[in-house]
């Protein structure tokens, strides 16, 4: 490996420790922005899901870690890494990340100030990494209890959003393209809070349901929404219905039957009961 190599992944290293110490869990990426770790099963004859059980590295964003140790023996497994990748919706920061791009005649920052204009939130002030395409990743914390999805160009062309099993490039990272770097004056910032209305626009929209019995109206609906949510999709469900519910006047009255459901679902009462709270603060409601 060439000495500019090694110096790259050395770097690389450094940049991911630091990222590790605030907090953000980090996996080794090569230049072409891809984990740079290949997968232990990829000669299995029968392969089976695995997302990191088997021990060994190579599972892409589920090696990620904030432990010193195991990001030094992730890079000395990968000694061609030059960059490294920040997994999101991990604790503390659960973060999210806004990837804004500009190519083939795009303006998704116009995009995103639109949708903030149409949808009454502000674009907070937060940590902004610059790829070198002059494309912009805009930082943001979002609740615990929420599972953000990846997206590509759902909210507008050109905005891609990272979110639960994604990852963001890390700023100091080197690509075949350039090298990701901090925007002026934002570096020692901490992710940002994601605002209530562009959180609730990232959420998945609801699948098609029959019409709820007449019954209990429009919170009748809401409950069945929950009891048909499926594993992994519970808290995000939840959140989204405890939402609506509370917009539209009804969220008080409509708590318990939401906890019931959610009960029915599989989600322990302390774990509803958190939710539905984080809705109601989400929607300038005192829980």
């Amino acid at each position: 490996m060439a000495t500019t190599d090694r110096q790259a992944t050395t770097l690389a290293l450094a940049h991911a420790l630091s990222a590790a110490e605030r907090g953000l869990a980090v996996i080794p990426l090569s230049r072409t922005k891809l984990p740079a770790l290949r997968s232990p099963h990829r000669d299995d004859p029968d392969p089976v899901p695995c997302h990191g059980e088997c021990g060994r590295p190579g599972h892409g964003v589920h090696d990620a870690s904030t432990d010193p140790a195991r990001v030094r023996r992730l890079f000395a497994a990968a000694p061609t890494a030059t960059g490294y990748g920040i997994a999101c919706g991990r604790p503390p920061h659960h973060l999210i990340g806004v990837d804004l791009d500009t190519k083939n005649g795009t303006d998704a920052p116009a995009a995103l100030r639109e949708l903030a204009v149409r949808h009454l939130f502000t674009i907070p002030v937060t940590v902004v990494v610059v790829t070198p395409s002059g494309g912009r990743h805009l930082w943001l914390s979002g609740p615990p209890d929420v599972v953000v999805p990846n997206s590509a160009s759902r909210l507008a062309p050109g905005i891609d959003i990272r979110g639960a099993g994604g990852y963001l490039v890390g700023p100091g990272s080197r690509t075949d393209h350039g090298t990701y770097t901090t925007a002026p004056g934002t570096a020692h910032l901490s992710p940002a809070a994601c605002p209530p209305a562009l959180l609730r626009l990232l959420l998945p929209p609801p699948r098609a349901h029959p019409p709820a019995p007449p019954a209990g109206g429009h919170g009748r609906g809401l409950v069945q929404f929950v009891l048909a949510a499926h594993e992994g999709r519970r808290n995000t469900c939840l959140f989204w219905a405890a939402c609506r519910a509370y917009e539209d006047g009804i969220g008080p009255a409509l708590v318990e039957p939401l906890v019931d459901a959610a009960r029915t679902t599989g989600l322990s009462e302390r774990e509803a009961r958190a939710t539905i709270a984080s809705a109601a603060r989400m929607t300038g409601h005192h829980p």
